[in-house]
């Protein structure tokens, strides 16, 4: 079969390999014809991909589809439709795993299945039933499908042998096509490309969802099967930097060291990152020591907050005292830090808004992104937000981490962005962090990324 899968144009000022598409491609590409187009990338509207599907006349549509897809989505789904109603339409990721039944609502008449959950193995499965064209999908793990007026659905499943899922497509991903505005406004070395170590996270934080696609319980490849795709990435497709996507990369701290030596005996010379963040209780001195010697420049922390009660609520785990102390521990190994902050989180006030500010000035950080807090389909304080019919006046359009789609009661979306604004502003208007960050841009075009995304997060919005 022919197979288009496609990651949805937004409004991202990060352009950067979709993982996710690229395991799928992997899964599948042995049995069936797969592309991969990245709308964002190839700055392709719908319009663009009513013409890209006209050409490439796929037996299957596959859309990832992230909260803030759902417009586009909308508007490709009825494309694929109009051009040819027996295209099957299919979507996965974020949004449709934290609500499956919902979106096949949502989309009803132009959506034929969606997946919840990780859907490499449920792919397959599903290609496998339409080409038999046999209607049965009960035995493949996280569909979600329409039968009359009913929606049926299968549970979810993980995949435990992670390097059972070989590498993603990496020649059909291209990771060194694309440009300087990756996941982080900053890299050292280009070109770059992402990579999964270990999927799942067994935490609680109240403003998550990740647990909804790779549930919480953490699995790891093996140490040979993360080194062999970074010996790939850097000999065959002139990778010189990696960024560690994963939520947990250093959960396991024992596992953490063990790759990291291997990678230090292996002399790749890649610098690397990890953009996502890593739980700071998750570290030690010998930890931080390794990173250093194998390239890591930088590593980003969810701090999220200056305030022990906004902490609690968000089921962190972490004190701001216990923030002090780790952020001093890697300040000495000699790492930068870049802090994630949460503005808005329900049941902020100004006052908390401006302790998270003050944090974020006290510590040694050489970046900071401050968040406005999103209520996430699938989180917990998403659930609690919806049974305390406070989700009325989301924009679902516009949801994006830039825009106060939601705010704590008492407060305006005016207000809670003057207060994003104030932060950026105090934190990256000192001469010490202009100085670091004038350094650190790399060329004239990453130069102009950074002028597009401050007018994105600081002007337009």
């Amino acid at each position: 079969m022919k197979v288009l899968l496609v990651k949805p144009y937004n409004k991202s000022d990060h352009i950067q390999p979709s993982l996710g598409l690229g395991y799928l491609a992997g899964a599948i590409r042995k049995s069936h014809d797969v592309r991969i187009l990245d709308c964002i990338k190839d700055n392709v509207d719908a319009n663009r991909l009513g013409d890209f599907i006209k050409d490439f006349k796929p037996d299957v549509l596959g859309l990832q589809c992230y909260t803030f897809d759902l417009s586009f989505v909308d508007e490709a789904l009825k494309k694929a439709k109009s051009q040819n109603k027996n295209m099957v339409t299919v979507i996965g990721g974020p949004h449709p795993s934290a609500a499956a039944r919902e979106t096949m609502d949502v989309f009803k008449g132009r959506l034929d299945f969606c997946f919840a959950g990780e859907a490499e193995i449920g792919l397959a499965r599903l290609l496998e039933s339409l080409e038999k064209d046999n209607g049965d999908y009960n035995a493949i793990p996280g569909l979600v499908w329409r039968e009359g007026d009913t929606v049926r659905s299968n549970p979810k499943s993980v995949v435990d042998d992670l390097d059972s899922l070989g590498m993603p497509a990496w020649d059909l991903i291209r990771p060194e096509e694309y440009p300087e505005s990756q996941h982080g406004a900053f890299f050292k070395n280009f070109p770059i490309a992402p990579i999964v170590i270990t999927r799942g996270c067994p935490y609680q934080c109240t403003f998550c969802a990740g647990h909804t696609v790779s549930g919480k319980r953490v699995r790891r490849r093996s140490v040979d099967n993360v080194l062999e795709e970074l010996a790939y990435l850097n000999k065959k497709r002139g990778i010189k930097e990696f960024l560690v996507t994963d939520d947990n990369f250093t959960l396991d701290i024992s596992y953490a060291k063990e790759f990291l030596r291997r990678l230090k005996s292996l002399g790749l010379g890649m610098s690397w990152a990890v953009p996502n963040g890593v739980r700071m209780d998750a570290l030690d001195e010998e930890l931080l020591g390794l990173m250093k010697e194998t390239g890591l420049y930088i590593i980003s922390l969810g701090i999220e907050s200056g305030s022990d009660r906004i902490l609690g609520a968000m089921k962190k785990q972490i004190t701001v005292a216990r923030i002090r102390k780790c952020v001093g521990m890697i300040h000495d190994a000699g790492i930068d830090i870049s802090g994630f902050f949460i503005v808005g989180f329900p049941g902020e006030t100004v006052e908390s808004i401006k302790d998270t500010i003050k944090l974020s000035l006290e510590l040694p950080l050489v970046r900071a992104n401050f968040f406005t807090y999103l209520p996430f389909p699938g989180s917990e304080s998403y659930e609690r937000l919806r049974s305390d019919n406070e989700l009325a006046d989301i924009d679902w359009k516009h949801f994006y981490f830039m825009n106060a789609s939601y705010t704590p009661k008492g407060m305006t979306r005016k207000t809670l962005k003057n207060l994003q604004r104030l932060a950026f502003a105090k934190f990256y208007l000192r001469p010490r962090v202009i100085l670091y960050n004038l350094k650190s841009i790399q060329s004239f075009r990453h130069l102009l990324f950074l002028i597009k995304r401050f007018f994105n997060w600081i002007v337009f919005n």
